[in-house]
């Protein structure tokens, strides 16, 4: 054990990466707004050939997908009538793949993901998309308190600068690393990138 053990190491209570025979792939949030939006991302463009990567080996394992999209504000933030609102072009879903709107950051909060998850009988979750400090974060830790085990794809999420608490700024990739660390911790299996899962 580390100098500094996980929540996970101390309980006993760690589990491994997700294999794709037995998980539902959860893409939250791959929405315009972070490409072309007051909210884009730095890192959006290297974390979204991830989401790609996972997306093409959950449909080539026949693996259930749950595309999330947020609901935002008419004419601003992922205005639902507007291009900011839509999934990546790249992304699109197909044919039996779920579309889950949420009006949360937490997107098992007034949403149908829940019930979504229990029809596929699975609750191994491999979670990837934005932000990593918010949605995606929110949604693993309920998803914990639910009764899923989650591994998140670190390099198939990303985040934005936010302005530090007295002065200056926390920077994007390191806000990206520090919430990764955190869900590590006690809350997710946490992987560098898709072939980690195909390995």
């Amino acid at each position: 054990m580390s100098q500094f053990p996980t929540l996970f190491q101390l309980t006993g209570s760690e589990h491994s990466a997700a294999q794709w025979q037995d998980a539902v792939l959860v893409i939250i949030d791959a929405q315009n707004e972070y490409r072309i939006g007051d909210m884009a991302l730095p890192n959006v463009e290297p974390a979204t050939v991830q989401i790609q990567r996972l997306l093409a080996a959950a449909r080539q394992h026949g693996s259930p997908v749950a595309h999330i999209r947020h609901i935002g504000v008419p004419g601003y933030l992922f205005d639902p009538e507007g291009p900011r609102g839509q999934i990546f072009d790249e992304l699109t879903p197909v044919a039996g793949e779920a579309v889950i709107d949420k009006p949360l950051p937490n997107a098992f909060a007034g949403s149908t993901l829940q019930a979504f998850l229990q029809n596929t009988g699975r609750t191994s979750l491999i979670v990837c998309g934005f932000m990593t400090h918010m949605c995606v974060s929110a949604t693993v830790r309920a998803a914990k308190d639910l009764g899923y085990q989650s591994t998140v794809v670190a390099d198939a999420c990303a985040t934005r600068c936010l302005p530090g608490l007295e002065s200056g700024h926390l920077d994007a990739q390191a806000l990206h690393e520090m919430e990764l660390v955190v869900l590590a911790d006690f809350f997710a299996c946490v992987v560098k990138d898709a072939a980690a899962l195909n390995a």
